[in-house]
């Protein structure tokens, strides 16, 4: 599937309200940053559900393969996902199924994805692919996923290993020639298939290889992204040493810092946010441990929490300090470079 092919396949998901909703949402955020004071209008344009914080690989820089997880594990409750894109699904364009752990250790995980693309969502998932087996392959393409986001950061084992802690390179290899396979049998154009690179050290080497194995492989794109480090400050033997690929500079006294400037506003507080599996929502996808939550959709609807003060209080102090929120301060907003 070509960009433009996605390009317009986002497109087709337009309906009047969701472009209202969008007119709301933006003119929201524009409002807020000249006046300093939070406003919102509309609902999220963008979600990103949590299917479960269980994962079957142990990478260094990931809560979920680290265990480091103060909140519990479990998985998604499919009538709490139904409820929630219920309230808001004709003004939702795009949901990512994925912040924490592997997707398809949800037993459910694409039924739910079925409910949603039903609805007309455009719909996405991030994996480390190594249950792609044939019938998961076939069902993730009659599914109606859109997007399949498939972790790569490496073109043999024993570099993707030392990122992919327990990983089989040879098990993603193979998930991703089944789901290729079964698009071409059942003559479907989606999902679009995306080999995402975490750039590190370890790997650096191999970003021309993974370019060419895509394309040996028929998959659609590679996303080059850079990585986040959490203990940054003093280097770490993940940071690369190609400097468009890393998030920080070298201080050149043994300190680290990142690249960008925090600005005090942020796109994504106006039009997406996370929902944990268990119905927390949180701000956006740097809050791995939901640290910063608004509300709990166990107990009130996402309409009440979404446009509620504690939300508004959040989104304006956004506005008077970024460097005062501690999960803004090593954002990067997922960068993705192109190389």
């Amino acid at each position: 599937m070509s960009l433009l092919a996605d390009g317009l396949n986002v497109l087709s998901k337009a309906t009047p309200l969701r472009v209202w909703n969008t007119a709301q949402v933006v003119g929201s955020y524009i409002l807020s940053k000249i006046t300093g004071k939070a406003r919102m209008h509309g609902l999220p344009m963008a979600l990103s559900f949590e299917p479960t914080t269980s994962c079957n690989l142990r990478c260094p820089e990931c809560p979920s393969g680290l265990r480091s997880f103060t909140r519990p594990t479990g998985m998604l409750p499919a009538d709490l996902f139904r409820k929630t894109i219920d309230e808001v699904a004709s003004r939702l364009w795009y949901l990512i199924f994925y912040f924490q752990g592997e997707p398809y250790l949800h037993p459910q995980f694409l039924e739910l994805v079925k409910y949603a693309a039903n609805k007309g969502i455009y719909t996405a998932t991030s994996t480390n692919a190594h249950y792609l087996n044939d019938e998961n392959a076939r069902r993730t393409v009659e599914s109606g996923l859109d997007r399949l986001i498939i972790s790569l950061d490496g073109t043999t084992q024993d570099v993707y290993q030392q990122y992919r802690v327990g990983g089989k390179l040879e098990k993603v290899l193979e998930g991703t020639r089944n789901v290729v396979k079964w698009r071409k049998e059942l003559k479907s154009s989606t999902p679009r298939i995306i080999f995402q690179f975490l750039v590190v050290r370890p790997n650096e080497h191999q970003i021309d290889d993974a370019k060419q194995l895509a394309e040996a492989l028929g998959v659609d794109d590679v996303w080059f992204k850079t990585a986040q480090i959490y203990d940054h400050q003093h280097g770490s033997p993940l940071i690369p040493t190609i400097d468009y690929y890393s998030r920080y500079e070298n201080n050149a006294n043994g300190t680290w810092s990142l690249k960008n400037k925090l600005v005090d506003h942020c796109w994504k507080m106006w039009h997406s946010c996370v929902i944990t599996w268990d119905g927390l929502v949180v701000p956006c996808c740097f809050d791995k441990d939901a640290e910063y939550r608004q509300g709990d959709l166990k107990t009130e609807t996402f309409r009440q929490l979404w446009r509620g003060p504690k939300y508004q209080q959040f989104r304006g102090s956004l506005l008077k300090g970024r460097d005062q929120i501690d999960m803004c301060r090593n954002c990067s907003e997922g960068t993705k470079v192109w190389g």
